[in-house]
């Protein structure tokens, strides 16, 4: 990373940076894993990459992580936002905000292990949440 830390970076510059390491996992793990058309390799991407199932993640993953993990997290959130997507609402939105800002910190610092434990761990639960949904 050179002479910046990352965790001095601003919210906004890690969680554009986390949102590509997130989606980039997503779809490894779906490309790996079915072998679809590739729109309904998007649309399963999509449904764990939106705001909604990133707030998700954000809620059960807060009892796993380390103190400066949690405080990357909880600054994520805490970020002011000036627009939002109209199919999540503004916590949401926050929350998935601050999901990507700890994927672009943990990237930054080149902790590769890190993000894959808690990619896998956030993969699993999402699954298993996908699974139990009616009409699926």
């Amino acid at each position: 990373m050179g002479n910046i830390k990352a965790a001095e970076l601003g919210v906004s510059n890690l969680a554009f940076l986390g949102d590509a390491v997130y989606e980039l996992l997503v779809r490894e793990e779906i490309a790996k894993n079915t072998n679809m058309p590739s729109i309904v390799l998007h649309q399963n991407a999509v449904k764990k990459v939106c705001a909604k199932a990133q707030a998700v993640a954000y809620n059960m993953l807060k009892t796993k992580l380390t103190e400066q993990e949690y405080n990357i997290l909880k600054r994520g959130r805490n970020h002011k936002i000036n627009s939002c997507p109209k199919n999540a609402s503004p916590i949401e939105y926050k929350k998935a905000t601050g999901l990507e800002a700890l994927f672009g910190y943990l990237y930054l610092n080149e902790d590769y292990a890190r993000i894959k434990e808690i990619f896998d761990y956030i993969y699993a639960y999402l699954d298993e949440c996908n699974a139990k949904e009616p009409g699926e």
